[in-house]
């Protein structure tokens, strides 16, 4: 008797680990992403309901639940983890509620329908991922028959686990037969794990797909089991009223109905009181920012459609939008953290709030942009006053950890009337105009409806830009470049034109800046790129005198700092085949000085390929001397803004002088753009510059005008002053005003 008590004891300890290690399995691989209302809803019904939701076949001992049934499911609908959880739960939620009952179970028996529980579902997960791959996959196939051969498995499975374990149990117990029991009770438990694998495929199949034909056999198949059930209860009814202690029973049986009916209402008012709290949680955290509590864009949206709709019902009443964004904040978050800078959105709010009249609305929509609604205002010269009021308490310093921190704000101004149909169009407004003040540097701009009209065209022409080069609008004009020693073409400088097929021919400065902010500038520099290199291979091709030919192709500073750049140049080199020698390629000054150390490094990358590099507008820029003899370069390229106003008798010639002994000193060429008169040819000539472009000479032309360039290379020859006596007097009259002055 004492070793038998002893070893029902050491039995559940014996299986205890295989327990754990299920358990540990299914928390350490627990899929947190499918947590969801559905799942939590499966869980609850399933630990706290399904054991009471049975049925007894009458003259048998056959139960059956859907306990089962909804394990299975929750293995098919969110995976073998959540089952083994779910499981391990149900089984001891029911082994407490029966002892609850004043059942005589005891807390081995409890733990041994745990680790069983567990085990069953776990081996059974692990044999239908290896037989199947997963549930998943199988599932994913859409074959009915590994479908039905999966549920099979798993109540097999679950049947032979649960059944051997449980008949050793018994048997120590009882000091039976092991075969014996296994024998008496197989049916039973057969019976019931294949009633609920039934019942979880017939259900996962109902909530995967809507059809009313499968949804129908499931209500016909739990119609033949209400009626079979209901031929064995009327049968037992004839019975049962010949015995007045199975009277007694039933009634003690529908007792104990109503108590258990009592704790579910009881559990259902509680589960309905969490989730009017939770509902009223979920709503707040909808509508509110979760670091300031201040309302967020969705409650401003709404609020803001209330005011709206004041307006376009005839109310005579006014509100204005004001939409704020901080300036340097991204500066204090890289500086000082983004502790320091949440801290700070969380200051600014509080001087917002303090703002505000009763009755209007600050929130905050993300990062350090703010909206407020301001709600029956007199007119915009109140809104501007506000914009005003919020410019100077933000002003004021920020102590944060003991330093102080200054930010300013740009606002944009809408007012509201009864022209705006949504909300949002009213808040996109403000948004326009403070970027607007953005661009302006000032605190706060008043929307105007060119602004809007400003934004859609940028759109517009944003849309057709990045179908431009697929449809064959760009278009590359060449200007002639003069050797002005000899007057003598020595190349070209690519220039991109846009023929839009609506508005003609669109000048590279309305387009470029667009390419640049949208990243369209990649494609549309290595498309001239590879088409100057093209079309200066045929020209040379064509002509042995064109061999010396140069072409230069200018490079954006956006396109500069992409990391594959030299693999790119390169790329376009080989495919190609252009002497390299006879590239060039031109950056303005402030690109290169952006980033100064890594712009040497890009820069000698580049020249190892053989391309020669210039730096384009030189003087406009903020270019260092001691940088500047370290950049691998050979040309600087004079600003036209300093050769047309050489003439003028400013400062203007003393910088392009400057500028061209800074070359030689340094050993680099120089090229002057924008050269319109002959003074200005004269003048270049008598300071020394290699060589020029310009208007004087030729246009940007297409390539069709090329060809007769090609054909007349000494056609400036006339233009040189020594070469033509009235200029030549012209000049002298001009150099000898100059010198007066």
């Amino acid at each position: 008797m004492e070793n038998r008590e002893k070893l029902l004891n050491l039995y559940p300890l014996l299986l205890l680990p295989v327990g754990i290690t299920a358990v540990a399995w299914a928390i350490y691989d627990f899929p947190v992403d499918k947590v969801n209302g559905g799942l939590i809803a499966l869980s609850v019904v399933t630990v706290f309901f399904s054991s009471y939701l049975r049925i007894q076949l009458p003259r048998t001992k056959i139960h059956l639940t859907i306990s089962d049934s909804l394990i299975i499911l929750s293995y098919l609908l969110y995976g073998g983890e959540i089952a083994v959880l779910i499981a391990v739960l149900e089984s001891g939620f029911t082994s407490f509620a029966l002892r609850r009952k004043s059942l005589p179970i005891r807390g081995r028996t409890i733990l041994l329908n745990i680790i069983i529980a567990a085990m069953c579902v776990f081996a059974s997960v692990q044999l239908v991922n290896y037989l199947f791959g997963s549930a998943e996959a199988a599932i994913a196939k859409g074959d009915t028959t590994v479908f039905v051969a999966l549920l099979s498995v798993m109540a097999c499975t679950q049947f032979l686990i649960n059944s051997s374990f449980v008949s050793v149990f018994i048997a120590l117990k009882s000091n039976r037969n092991v075969w014996s029991v296994w024998h008496e009770y197989c049916l039973n438990v057969l019976v019931m794990f294949l009633f609920g694998a039934i019942l979880a495929g017939i259900s996962y199949k109902a909530l995967q797909q809507i059809n009313m034909f499968l949804f129908a056999g499931v209500i016909a198949a739990f119609a033949i089991f209400y009626m079979t059930y209901r031929r064995y209860v009327d049968d037992i009814k004839l019975t049962a009223a010949k015995a007045e202690q199975a009277e007694r029973e039933r009634a003690e049986q529908a007792e104990s109905h109503i108590l258990e009916l009592q704790h579910y209402v009881g559990e259902l008012e509680k589960s309905s009181d969490a989730l009017r709290e939770s509902k009223e949680k979920f709503r707040h955290a909808a509508f509110h920012d979760s670091l300031t509590d201040l309302p967020n864009r969705n409650y401003f949206i709404e609020t803001l459609g209330f005011s709206l709709k004041k307006i376009q019902q005839g109310v005579k009443f006014k509100f204005a939008v004001l939409f704020l964004d901080l300036n340097r904040f991204k500066t204090i978050n890289d500086s000082l953290g983004h502790s320091t800078g949440d801290r700070l959105i969380l200051n600014v709010a509080k001087r917002l709030q303090t703002a505000l009249r009763e009755g209007d609305l600050v929130a905050r929509f993300s990062g350090d942009e703010f909206a407020v609604l301001l709600n029956d205002v007199s007119g915009l010269d109140e809104a501007v006053e506000f914009a005003e009021i919020i410019k100077h308490k933000l002003a004021k310093p920020f102590t944060l950890n003991g330093r102080q921190v200054f930010t300013s704000v740009s606002t944009g101004i809408a007012l509201g009337n009864e022209n705006y149909a949504e909300p949002e169009d009213v808040l996109r407004d403000a948004d326009i105009a403070m970027y607007y003040a953005k661009e302006a540097g000032t605190s706060h701009v008043v929307f105007d409806p060119a602004m809007h009209t400003r934004a859609v065209t940028l759109l517009q022409l944003e849309t057709d830009l990045r179908c431009s080069i697929e449809r064959n609008e760009m278009l590359a004009y060449y200007q002639p470049i003069i050797d002005l020693a000899t007057m003598r073409m020595v190349g070209f400088e690519t220039l991109m034109r846009w023929n839009h097929p609506q508005r003609g021919i669109i000048p590279p400065n309305e387009f470029i800046p667009v390419s640049e902010e949208t990243g369209l500038i990649v494609p549309l520099t290595l498309w001239i790129l590879r088409k100057s290199c093209n079309q200066l291979v045929e020209w040379q091709k064509a002509s042995p005198a064109n061999k010396p030919l140069m072409m230069s192709v200018n490079l954006s500073g956006k396109h500069f700092a992409h990391p594959d750049l030299v693999d790119q140049i390169k790329g376009i080199l080989e495919e190609t085949q252009i002497n390299p020698r006879s590239l060039k390629l031109e950056l303005t000054e402030s690109a290169i000085m952006e980033n100064a150390e890594t712009a040497i490094e890009m820069l000698g990358q580049i020249r190892e390929l053989g391309v020669q590099i210039s730096i384009d507008d030189f003087g406009t820029g903020y270019s260092s001397l001691s940088y500047l003899h370290r950049f691998p370069i050979d040309m600087l390229k004079v600003d036209r803004s300093f050769v047309s106003s050489m003439e003028d008798g400013t400062e203007n010639g003393e910088i392009v002088r400057t500028v061209i002994a800074l070359a030689k000193t340094l050993g680099l060429s120089v090229v002057a753009e924008g050269i319109e008169s002959i003074h200005q040819l004269h003048q270049l000539r008598i300071l020394g510059c290699e060589f020029g472009q310009g208007y004087l000479f030729s246009r940007p032309v297409p390539v069709d005008e090329v060809e007769k360039i090609l054909a007349d290379k000494d056609r400036w020859q006339n233009i040189i002053p020594d070469n033509n006596p009235a200029l030549l007097a012209q000049n002298r009259e001009f150099t000898h005003l100059r010198i007066a002055k």
